[in-house]
């Protein structure tokens, strides 16, 4: 064990936790209307204890034990966390910190997927929804991923999570908002204080979130941080003239999601890209994801309601594909297209498109099943007179 890694780890996973509680609870709840508020950030503190619970009895032994069928999922021999105890380790930390820094972005992948349903989606249902997403969805891909399993042993490149986490949760979200069909009435963002608030923390968070991805206190965890500021910032500012430029006002809804876009970007490239593919990183993904976000949605018609598929749907598959691209050697041991390696983007767009369609099939087979137990989505009623009264007896006055 090394004393410095488990430093930094434990560090890490706090800040990745701060993500999820308070981080996409406050950016939600401010970008729902007032009656929907406490239902949204509800939603998102009741899956941080749901998926703590999964993870602990069999979630994190699908994601990272051997099983019968390892080039997709794990086993069953860390069932309730059999085998994890203070001695035992995963690299140069304690296995038990290892645990919860990957239960960390199992809460917040799953978290993310409220925001394409916010206002509408029926608390019940959403429970057991994400309960079997979690097993049968989630725990797979982190396997396939990082756990040893099929993307892995393929040579696809992510980082931190841009299919695990961010193409996982958009390609779920998009569906369930296609699924749901739109909302009543759309909102406007009720308290975009709140947002900003939220999006600062998911900023400060998402340096565990990045550099954590190291394991290590090293090098690498140094430039995944530095590259993660690079492509955010670049991001931000991408999105906000972009929004300007095609007449309409430099918002703060739009620098916060520009930014969020390159944070989601960067993500399966932290530790694989230096600072100069950083920035084309977040250049690319912050016009890119404000166009999916405005344009390709109206054009469309689905209503994801905090654009969770257009920021990380778009953003996570514009970043695991320009990883493919400027991937340098040097840094993290595998070349993309610009230092030669064809072979490298071709396999990112499997990476992709395995993704999009496993997360797809299976997130709306899930759907269907859950409908059959109890109402996908809440009456008419309901969503007229706001969620945070009629399903949980509260409001913000």
């Amino acid at each position: 064990m090394n004393a410095g890694d488990t430093a930094w780890m434990l560090t890490s996973t706090c800040l990745v936790l701060l993500m999820t509680v308070p981080g996409v609870a406050l950016l939600y709840g401010g970008m729902v209307g007032k009656k929907n508020i406490i239902s949204t950030i509800t939603q998102t503190f009741m899956i941080t204890c749901l998926v703590t619970l999964l993870w602990f009895i069999v979630g994190y032994s699908l994601a990272f034990s051997e099983g019968s069928f390892n080039t997709f999922v794990g086993g069953f021999s860390n069932l309730f966390l059999k085998g994890v105890g203070v001695d035992s380790l995963s690299g140069t930390i304690p296995e038990s910190v290892f645990v919860v820094f990957q239960l960390t972005f199992a809460i917040i992948t799953a978290a993310l997927i409220c925001g394409a349903v916010a206002e509408r989606m029926n608390f019940s249902a959403l429970l057991i929804f994400i309960a079997i997403w979690i097993l049968l969805v989630y725990a797979p891909i982190c396997h396939m991923v990082w756990g040893g399993g099929l993307l892995a042993s393929l040579g696809v490149l992510d980082f931190a999570g841009g299919t695990v986490v961010h193409i996982n949760c958009g390609i779920a979200g998009l569906v369930a908002a296609i699924v749901l069909g739109e909302r009543k009435q759309k909102s406007r963002p009720h308290n975009l204080l709140l947002s900003l608030i939220g999006t600062s923390l998911l900023w400060v968070g998402w340096f565990g979130f990045n550099a954590g991805s190291a394991v290590a206190a090293n090098g690498g965890a140094g430039m995944a941080m530095l590259v993660t500021q690079i492509a955010t910032a670049t991001a931000g500012l991408a999105w906000m003239f972009a929004e300007w430029g095609f007449g309409k006002k430099p918002s703060l809804l739009g620098i916060l999601s520009g930014a969020i876009a390159g944070l989601v970007a960067i993500t399966p490239a932290a530790g694989f890209v230096g600072p100069v593919g950083a920035f084309f990183i977040g250049l690319i993904a912050g016009i890119v994801c404000y166009w999916a976000s405005t344009k390709l949605k109206n054009k469309l018609g689905y209503d994801d309601s905090l654009d969770v598929f257009g920021i990380h749907g778009v953003g996570g598959t514009v970043g695991a594909l320009l990883t493919g691209i400027f991937a340098k050697e040097a840094i993290g041991g595998a070349a993309g297209l610009l230092e030669g390696n064809t072979g490298q983007l071709w396999l990112q767009f499997i990476g992709v498109a395995f993704t999009i369609v496993y997360t797809g099939v299976f997130t709306y087979v899930i759907l269907k099943i859950v409908n059959l137990i109890t109402p996908l989505r809440a009456t008419a009623e309901e969503e007229t007179q706001g969620l945070d009264l009629r399903q949980h007896g509260e409001q913000i006055n």
